[in-house]
């Protein structure tokens, strides 16, 4: 029974632009974190050999330190690893992966396929058929060649390429690096292992992409994992399991709020975030005084125990009642004021109105409380 641990895009060396300095760090550093749980996920199940389906580094610029301790997390697993460049660490002339020849970080259990020819493993009794992009895109599919690779008599054939299955995935995504529909059948392959698209995702009975092993974008496409495949031999079924080997759980939800109690369901949703959140919210429809003071509050509290909280409120309408506005004492020019800033919320500049109306409101809400306690205002 062969076992074989399926795994791709791992992107070490990501920056998280989009992020602050602090959480962008730590998600960079999970990636490390995920190979090493991939090495111990290895170990514990104890497989024959370790695919690598590209992209294993997001640039080719990556410092020569990330690329030493990548080498250094896959340490864990002292089997074979064999893996391919995908389109971000593309085996170009000059690469990352000459880079790290020349600084001799490969260890010599792991083998890179920069070129397309068969990758024999005797002692396992596996043929690998790579499929290694040389350029960021290409517009042939390079897995034609498989077809007519000879492997010896009783091997299994694996393919192993890093690109976008013809008819599968949506137009707009990863067109460049064709691979062509049927392709495992074609070429007489027992297994296909893919990278590129972030998710894990079955082609065919034979063609499968695991996935990124962390998750690293707001998708909800079954990322944070890696495949356990197991065949008896050549021509054999498969069996396939995904297994969860990410840190971060990434959420993107869309709250509309109408009426008080929906703002408790948010409240609700903020209170249960923890260190494994990596949550973009979005708030629509409208909310008093009161609820936008709480929402805030709550965002502020929920930023403190996520591991990031992005909160978009450019589609939240503040509308004081009127309760409001006489609470605030916001009469004559003030409470004319309120009204065009509360108007204002349909315009050009609804997030500046929005921002200004609660910001007015809560310095006319401090000087309420000043004169109520004696003071001046």
């Amino acid at each position: 029974m062969l076992r074989l641990l399926h795994t791709a895009d791992w992107q070490i060396g990501k920056c998280y632009g989009q992020f602050d300095q602090d959480d962008a760090a730590l998600l960079a550093e999970a990636r490390f974190r995920a190979v090493e749980r991939l090495a111990a996920l290895a170990v514990a199940e104890k497989v024959d050999l370790v695919l690598v389906a590209g992209d294993v580094f997001d640039a080719q610029g990556v410092a020569d330190k990330t690329i030493h301790r990548l080498f250094h997390a896959m340490k864990g697993y002292a089997g074979p690893w064999v893996l391919i460049p995908g389109n971000h660490d593309a085996g170009l002339a000059e690469s990352v992966w000459t880079r790290a020849a020349r600084l001799k970080a490969i260890p010599d259990n792991i083998r890179v396929c920069l070129r397309p020819e068969p990758l024999l493993l005797d002692a396992l009794g596996v043929a690998i058929l790579p499929a290694p992009l040389t350029q960021r895109h290409t517009y042939t599919d390079l897995t034609e060649w498989f077809a007519g690779a000879d492997t010896p008599a009783g091997m299994v054939r694996i393919g192993l390429a890093h690109g976008s299955v013809q008819g599968i995935l949506a137009d707009d995504i990863d067109s460049a690096n064709p691979i062509a529909a049927g392709r495992a059948e074609q070429a007489g392959l027992d297994y296909l292992a893919l990278g590129d698209w972030h998710g894990t995702k079955q082609v065919d009975a034979r063609t499968w992409y695991s996935g990124t092993p962390e998750t690293d974008r707001f998708k909800a496409n079954d990322s944070g994992q890696a495949l356990l495949v197991e065949l008896a031999g050549p021509g054999a079924p498969l069996d396939v399991t995904a297994v969860a080997t990410g840190q971060y759980q990434w959420r993107s939800p869309v709250m509309t709020l109408q009426v008080p109690s929906d703002v408790d369901a948010v409240l609700q949703y903020l209170s249960a975030l923890g260190p494994a959140d990596v949550v973009q919210i979005g708030l629509a429809g409208q909310t008093d005084l009161a609820g936008y003071r709480r929402l805030q509050e709550a965002i502020g509290q929920a930023r403190g125990r996520a591991r990031s909280l992005q909160a978009d409120l450019s589609a939240l309408r503040l509308e004081p009642t009127d309760a409001d506005i006489d609470a605030i004492r916001a009469d004559g020019y003030l409470g004319e004021v309120v009204e065009e800033l509360r108007a204002g919320q349909s315009g050009a500049d609804a997030d500046l109105a929005r921002d200004a109306l609660a910001l007015l409101a809560g310095i006319l809400d401090d000087r309420r409380v000043a004169v109520d306690a004696g003071g001046t205002a």
